[in-house]
């Protein structure tokens, strides 16, 4: 390799003559730089662990370097060779350190001489070609590096620029990000290079007066959101931390606050300041609210990121707790943390931890809310999220919590829409155990309205009759229990796998009978006759049958296991005692 390294410096030299005397017609000595390079680059990545051929790499790069920093080359010729000579050097980033530099110092030198405005389009068209064609992180670093000093060299239209390149800048960062373990110093190289832009963007802002300023302050927030979501993703909390720092540090100068980000507002205010045309922009920075709901729970998880943002945490936790509209858009927030696979557990459990703080004492509810209908649709998704905490959690602790948080956000829903939300969330599980369980909160949201509206005290109880007022007493809580006992897609339920829930809609649809006949009620239609009569041969009869075909099967099985025992059993105990309830209401009926 080492006789290579002499054979291609001549040839480099003689490709880097040629390019300085072809001032008309500088095309093909460009091509042939790149093909050259490219071939160097090929060596050094073939075989990382040569010396010989990163050495190669480094003296080619710096024979580029002296050739460009020459005063006397003409500016015709560094015009013509910035449009391809960034992206060729910037592939030589993850060869070593000192290829880095190199490569970062031939791109510094072509801002230096060349158009801001022109060095930003190649630099963003290095950035742009297909993600799978970018080779490492180390190609990407240069290329941010360069984009930083860009936006320092700007004269005009600072913000319409910079608007055009942090997306570009995103895509690349999101999908390098992904790939690349904490470990992995590329990892740290990478969000430096972030960092850096996010600076540049502030150096700028300081440097503008009026709306300019106000705008590109706005894109530099939405920016530093983003960035915060992506140096969470799939990394350690503790490789994580030094960059959530930086970046908290930002807060204060965008007019970020944590209230503000945690309930989405600041987010909706600094993405129309960003434009017109904030929904398409936006769909370029999808991670935002991910970011905004993540900086609150850091500075949760840690008093430096806190003081980094110069915020009162007790203050917005205090204000979630007494403003209950507020509470909904944080709790509607929460679930770009707990929802997504690519986030730490670590974090999750922040995350169930701050609802339960915000969720804690007696915090004010107000039943007939007309505005609970615009968050309901990001409430159920955090529901559904928190779900997965609980179904999926392998820290028994955090499981717990995840349920107390799921509880404490459904207690904090008005009456009149709970259980379309628990119906909704049944509808939509396909977990078994997680269905008993929703449907085992129905039943007790039940027994806490049937303590104040069907009790012993004669008074309330004929008032209750005179204006009944329950929610949950009702029809809809037998289509429920039927969509268990008797599937959409048809026929009985399966065994084992809806054995939890079966067992639930059963203990259900005991408590509703006992309850509506011992109260001499029917706010529910379940101890009508034609109601009776569907549920014993639609529900009870067709799943006594299976039943009773397993427990067989099982007997005349040597092999039978415990856990089937212990699975139908009970299942079959709840399973006679309804059908010995509706037998005894239709015999009523007939007498």
């Amino acid at each position: 390799m080492a006789d290579h390294l002499q054979q291609s410096s001549p040839l480099l030299q003689e490709i880097l003559n040629s390019l300085s005397n072809s001032v008309d017609q500088p095309q093909s000595s460009v091509s042939d730089l790149t093909s050259f390079l490219d071939s160097v680059l090929d060596a050094a990545l073939s075989d990382p662990d040569n010396e010989d051929a990163e050495t190669n790499a480094f003296l080619a790069l710096t024979e580029v370097h002296n050739f460009i920093s020459s005063p006397s080359l003409d500016q015709a010729i560094i015009d013509s060779i910035s449009f391809e000579l960034p992206m060729a050097v910037s592939k030589f980033g993850g060869v070593s350190e000192r290829c880095l530099e190199v490569a970062e110092s031939i791109i510094d030198g072509f801002i230096s001489l060349c158009s801001p405005r022109d060095m930003l389009s190649i630099l963003c068209e290095a950035l742009a070609p297909p993600i799978e064609t970018i080779r490492d992180s180390g190609y990407v670093a240069p290329l941010l590096n360069g984009l930083s000093k860009v936006f320092l060299s700007l004269q005009r239209r600072h913000f319409e620029q910079v608007k055009v390149a942090v997306p570009i800048i995103v895509k690349v960062l999101k999908a390098r990000s992904l790939e690349l373990e904490d470990e992995d110093p590329e990892f740290k190289t990478l969000f430096d290079r972030a960092m850096s832009v996010a600076n540049s963007i502030r150096a700028v802002c300081v440097k503008l007066e009026g709306g300019a300023n106000d705008k590109l302050c706005a894109l530099l927030g939405l920016y530093v959101l983003q960035i915060m979501a992506l140096v969470s993703m799939n990394h350690k909390v503790s490789s994580s931390q030094p960059f959530v720092l930086q970046l908290s540090s930002f807060f204060p100068f965008c007019g970020l606050t944590y209230l503000g980000v945690v309930t989405g507002s600041v987010v909706d205010i600094i993405s129309r300041t960003v434009g017109e045309d904030e929904d398409d922009y936006m769909s370029n920075l999808s991670d935002v609210k991910h970011g905004a709901s993540l900086s609150v729970i850091w500075g949760h998880a840690s008093d430096e990121v806190v003081r980094a943002a110069e915020e009162d945490l007790a203050s917005v936790r205090d204000e979630l707790k007494n403003n209950q509209t507020k509470r909904w858009q944080a709790v509607g927030m929460l679930k770009h943390i707990l929802a997504p696979v690519t986030l730490p557990w670590e974090l999750k459990k922040h995350a169930i931890n701050f609802l339960l703080c915000v969720t804690d004492g007696n915090i004010p509810h107000y039943d007939e809310h007309d505005d609970f209908s615009s968050y309901m649709s990001s409430i159920f998704a955090t529901l559904q999220a928190v779900q997965m905490v609980i179904i999926y959690a392998s820290d028994t602790v955090l499981r717990k919590n995840a349920f107390e948080a799921f509880k404490r956000i459904l207690a904090d829903i008005p009456t009149s829409q709970r259980f379309d939300i628990l119906k909704a969330l049944i509808t939509k599980s396909d977990s078994s155990s997680m269905i008993a369980i929703l449907l085992d909160i129905v039943k007790g949201e039940m027994h806490k309205e049937s303590r104040h509206s069907l009790g012993n005290d004669e008074v309330l109880q004929a008032e209750y009759k005179s204006h009944p007022h329950t929610v949950l007493w009702t029809p809809n809580v037998l289509a429920l229990v039927e969509m268990i006992l008797r599937p959409p897609e048809g026929g009985p339920p399966s065994f084992p796998e809806d054995s939890d829930a079966v067992l639930s809609a059963l203990n259900l649809y005991r408590f509703v009978l006992i309850t509506e006949s011992t109260g001499k009620t029917n706010y529910t239609g379940a101890v009508s006759r034609s109601n009776l009569q569907r549920a014993y041969n639609e529900w009870l009869l067709p799943l006594r049958t299976v039943v009773t075909a397993i427990t067989a099967e099982n007997k005349n099985d040597c092999d039978i296991s415990l856990d089937a025992f212990c699975i139908l059993n009970p299942i079959e105990l709840v399973l006679y005692r309804c059908i010995e309830l509706v037998e005894d209401q239709l015999k009523q009926h007939s007498a």
